[in-house]
């Protein structure tokens, strides 16, 4: 058997995946495989439910070929979004639509048991409210407030999640829901979401996400770059020249030390992100000058990034993201002003399209990625 043959399912899952109904003569044509593999796959994928038969096409002389499309609702994905204070789910078809969510406050401190038993729950709680069994899933995915060892899925000395370290996330999950288990930290799976779902056709990305920590994830010739341990983007703990602040990390001047919520949040004397949100929307000159003073220090690390990485797209996420255009405009003033021309033509900086969605659909693409290799 070929490679190809091998492929032949992911292969034709792939093209199926944009909804758009195709004869098997399209597919052939499409996928470049044998026209007996791509019949066989499909009589396959018809009894599995995964693809559905979809009308008649265009007559060529004859009777009419029938057309097959995906059928996402065949099968669901449960997607996790971690936070620091709280714990997202949703549930999504095979295309990675919403069709449920639930958010609920708490604290990542309150260790892994407590955490991942209420992932459990508010996803059982979600399949059951629109009639669906637990072995309706396909899979699922997690995103995590820190380090994740990407060969394990494991936390690896997350800064703010005690009694993390190492635990078994993917054990834990998969000992209460069917299919495979997909962990990552949360940086990554808002880089995936987002290029997923409102960059798809753009090859290089940044994201940056802002909030109580500071993190990139990096998408480079389209695919996401995790580097050799899963530790790529990790620029909050880059120093800070003329910096001496501590940080959680142990080590002092770190970017996120600086410049994170939590750090503008102590300043301020205020509780987080949400409080320096309504601060700047409601024009206090001291959140104001503090959030564009990190989007300029965020900017410093940004514009090496920017020099190292060539992006033609950086999206700027997170909590903090949300107070208006003065993190953008210090981030903007930075990188412009520190990166070489040939590095910024054509740099498009902007701020999330998707503020709330992105690291759900993130989670979701784990799965549905899995499943298609």
């Amino acid at each position: 058997m070929s490679d190809s043959e091998v492929m032949a399912p992911d292969a034709l899952l792939q093209l199926l995946l944009d909804g758009r109904p195709r004869t098997r003569a399209e597919l052939v044509a499409s996928s470049g495989l044998a026209r007996s593999t791509v019949a066989g796959r499909i009589d396959a994928l018809l009894t599995s439910g995964l693809v559905v038969p979809s009308g008649d096409g265009v007559s060529t002389g004859g009777r009419r070929p029938g057309r097959f499309r995906l059928n996402p609702a065949a099968r669901l994905i449960l997607a996790a979004d971690v936070g620091a204070t709280h714990v997202s789910v949703a549930l999504t078809d095979l295309t990675g639509v919403i069709l449920g969510r639930l958010t609920t406050p708490l604290d990542i401190a309150e260790g892994p048991d407590v955490v991942l038993a209420e992932v459990v729950r508010i996803g059982r709680a979600l399949l059951h409210g629109i009639g669906r069994a637990d072995t309706d899933l396909a899979g699922t995915g997690v995103g995590l407030p820190g380090p994740v060892e990407h060969s394990t899925g494991r936390p690896n000395h997350p800064p703010i999640m005690p009694g993390w370290d190492s635990y078994d996330v993917a054990g834990r999950l998969s000992r209460e829901l069917p299919g495979p288990v997909l962990v990552d930290n949360d940086v990554n799976i808002m880089a995936l979401g987002e290029h997923a779902t409102e960059y798809a056709d753009v090859e290089h990305l940044l994201f940056v996400k802002v909030a109580t920590g500071i993190g990139a994830g990096v998408i480079s010739g389209g695919r996401l770059h995790r580097g050799a341990q899963g530790a790529a983007g990790d620029i909050g703990h880059i120093q800070i020249p003329g910096h001496t602040e501590l940080c959680r990390c142990g080590n002092t001047g770190c970017l996120e030390a600086v410049a994170s919520a939590a750090a503008i949040a102590s300043r301020l004397g205020v509780a987080g992100s949400h409080d320096i949100v309504e601060l700047v929307r409601a024009g206090n000159t001291a959140a104001i000058t503090e959030v564009r003073q990190a989007g300029r220090e965020i900017g410093t690390v940004l514009a090496a990034a920017v020099s190292l990485l060539n992006p033609s797209v950086l999206v700027v996420g997170g909590s903090l993201s949300q107070a208006g255009d003065h993190l953008l405009a210090g981030i903007r003033e930075t990188v412009y002003a520190r990166s070489l021309p040939l590095a910024t033509t054509g740099l498009h900086v902007t701020t999330t399209r998707s503020p709330y969605d992105a690291a759900l659909r993130g989670a979701a693409v784990l799965v549905q990625r899995q499943l298609l290799s």
